[in-house]
């Protein structure tokens, strides 16, 4: 039997915002639209569904974001769509609205939410949006390359100061219970320790003997990369300046990394990960999540994805780690 062809589609982001988002949606409209379809802009996430904050978006709304950081349709958390009761009342705002085909762009939580619209009739797509890189099914997520790059520049210039007053520096990159930032960072910057949650043994000593052993051999800083699924960092940098004798400060990178003019990557990625939603819908697909993998843009069944198991690469791990410390073999 012939799938009905849609006629209207919404676009809500979700979660924790990432730069490249206003990318994802200016494709998911400007794709919509020149494919005969109405699309609907939908603020603030699940929380703007259940409060029906929905306006009809043209190609003039979304003019001059690609280059905007942040999302211009806003995002929120929303506990009361966690709820069954709450699910349901979001499908029946879509369905009030006409919104048969519903793209959310956002990460692993946001897909549980499209899961269950999906499970109730609304066609839904997620595009992942996420600066933490957490999502398993994509080797690639919004916001990744912007934020890291961020994260990198920054590095670079506490290392500068930190050489100038010959101190340890214990940085502190964002990543939720997840280490990509703070691994590339890692190698990008050179870092003397790199501290992830998947492999971090808390071997405290170890960072302090490396310390020590550094500073004997004449080198005047000492960069500490520091996840925030391992967190802490002043109270780490308390601890070995009083272990080692050496001036160490924290530096804590918090949201800066979520925000900033997304680069090019995150732009072009974005904006084919939107247009592709958008064409799954358009061809009667639901209950999707747009994924890139091998060098190719992928789709995956959501129930697949989100038991889709991640980890830091044993690799990438040992790379950075044989460039980056002195420590005996």
């Amino acid at each position: 039997m012939a799938t009905k062809a849609i006629k209207t589609i919404g676009v809500l982001t979700s979660g924790g915002d990432a730069p490249g988002m206003n990318a994802a949606i200016r494709a998911v409209v400007r794709r919509g639209l020149s494919s005969g379809l109405n699309v609907k802009g939908i603020y603030k996430g699940y929380n703007g569904l259940l409060n029906e904050e929905i306006v009809d978006m043209t190609a003039r709304d979304v003019s001059d974001t690609i280059q905007r950081g942040g999302t211009v349709l806003y995002t929120a958390r929303c506990a009361e769509f966690r709820t069954p009761e709450g699910q349901q009342r979001g499908a029946e705002v879509c369905r009030k609205h006409g919104i048969e085909g519903l793209v959310v762009i956002g990460g692993d939580g946001s897909f549980a939410g499209a899961q269950k619209l999906a499970n109730l009739g609304i066609n839904t797509i997620g595009i992942p949006g996420t600066i933490d890189l957490d999502i398993a099914c994509t080797e690639y997520t919004i916001g990744f390359d912007t934020a890291v790059n961020t994260a990198m520049e920054a590095i670079d210039k506490v290392r500068d100061t930190s050489t100038s007053h010959e101190r340890c520096s214990i940085i502190e990159v964002m990543g939720r219970n997840a280490g990509y930032i703070a691994l590339w960072c890692g190698i990008a910057n050179g870092a003397e320790d790199v501290l992830l949650p998947e492999r971090y043994d808390y071997d405290e000593q170890k960072i302090i003997n490396n310390i020590i052993e550094n500073r004997k051999k004449g080198k005047k800083h000492h960069i500490i990369i520091n996840a925030e699924g391992i967190g802490h960092s002043e109270a780490m940098a308390k601890r070995i300046e009083a272990a080692t004798g050496i001036e160490t400060r924290a530096t804590i990178l918090g949201h800066m990394q979520r925000g900033g003019n997304p680069t090019c990557k995150d732009r072009v990625y974005a904006s084919i990960m939107g247009a592709k939603a958008v064409d799954l819908l358009v061809e009667g697909k639901s209950k999707r999540v747009v994924g890139y993998r091998h060098g190719d843009f992928v789709d995956f069944d959501i129930d697949e994805a989100l038991a889709m198991q991640k980890d830091i690469s044993d690799y990438q791990v040992e790379v950075c780690a044989s460039l980056s410390h002195n420590y005996s073999k």
